[in-house]
């Protein structure tokens, strides 16, 4: 009987996931049958703020939906504490392609810094395109739209590892989201996302079946003010991000964010030498 009920309970785990995965295709390319027309047709600001919704809207439908399964658990009711803040960079780790799904799900008005060819997708590149997602293509100008964006009032959606985690708990930092902190002047707040699940790690293919129940857990971090000394302020980030890490993979609990609250952030230690122009840091990217 246990048997009996062990290949019942996988054959409803592959039922689970590939439709899964169907449904999130489906939903991807219905969108990018409305946007792809949109796009030239709607003010910026006007496609900016609809491609945005419906991006969030689709995927918090999606996660929802998984989660009726009952082999996905998401808990991601921290980042609601963020849904009325305005001009800030959201910074989490970054263990798995669809982090930015998680992120994006809770909160409206959020651009996402992506590879140049994720804009070009058939699945997504239309509907990132009308949401004005930025493009890495030009580092110089993947810097512009996002202070430029910051400065609007949008959120940002940064990983600073700039690719999914390769090395745990953390691959180096890169320089971009100092350099973006610092020319908008906005307060980056650090998010941590949490999975014991090894789906769409690097390396790991879409359509490969992870062992299952899958769970999630976000929390807010630390938020640091923004930085005048962009190189002083990554080297600090990337102290707390390890040290957060390293404490929860060793699993001893966490110290307490100084800021989980948007209405109490903490400020980052700064030098007080501006940040060099002529610094060329590493593009991050949604990968």
């Amino acid at each position: 009987m246990k048997a009996c009920l062990r290949l019942l309970l996988r054959g409803y785990d592959y039922a689970v996931f590939y439709v899964g995965l169907s449904w999130f295709g489906f939903l991807c390319l219905l969108w990018t049958m409305f946007a792809v027309v949109l796009h030239p047709l709607m003010p910026s600001d006007a496609g900016r703020r609809l491609g945005r919704f419906v991006i969030m809207a689709a995927f918090r439908m999606f996660l929802c939906s998984l989660s009726i399964s009952g082999r996905f658990r998401f808990d991601l009711k921290e980042l609601d504490a963020l849904r009325d803040e305005h001009a800030l960079i959201i910074a989490p780790n970054h263990p798995s392609l669809w982090d930015a799904v998680l992120v994006v799900s809770r909160l409206p008005d959020v651009a996402c810094i992506m590879k140049a060819e994720i804009i070009s997708n058939v699945f997504l590149g239309a509907g990132a395109r009308l949401a004005r997602y930025i493009r890495n293509a030009s580092l110089r100008q993947m810097i512009s739209l996002a202070v430029t964006d910051l400065k609007r009032g949008s959120r940002i959606l940064l990983f600073p590892e700039g690719t999914r985690t390769v090395r745990k708990p953390l691959n180096p930092l890169t320089g971009s989201i100092g350099v973006i902190a610092s020319r908008a002047k906005v307060p980056v707040q650090t998010v941590f996302i949490e999975t014991e699940s090894p789906f769409l790690t690097k390396g790991w293919p879409v359509y490969k079946m992870p062992p299952m129940p899958m769970s999630y857990r976000i929390r807010l971090g630390r938020r640091f003010d923004a930085p005048e000394d962009s190189g002083a302020f990554v080297a600090e980030l990337e102290q707390y991000f390890r040290q957060e890490l390293g404490e929860q993979a060793a699993g001893t609990p966490a110290s307490a964010p100084a800021a989980a609250s948007p209405a109490s952030p903490s400020s980052a230690a700064s030098s007080p030498a501006a940040s060099s122009p002529a610094t060329a840091p590493e593009a991050v990217t949604a990968d």
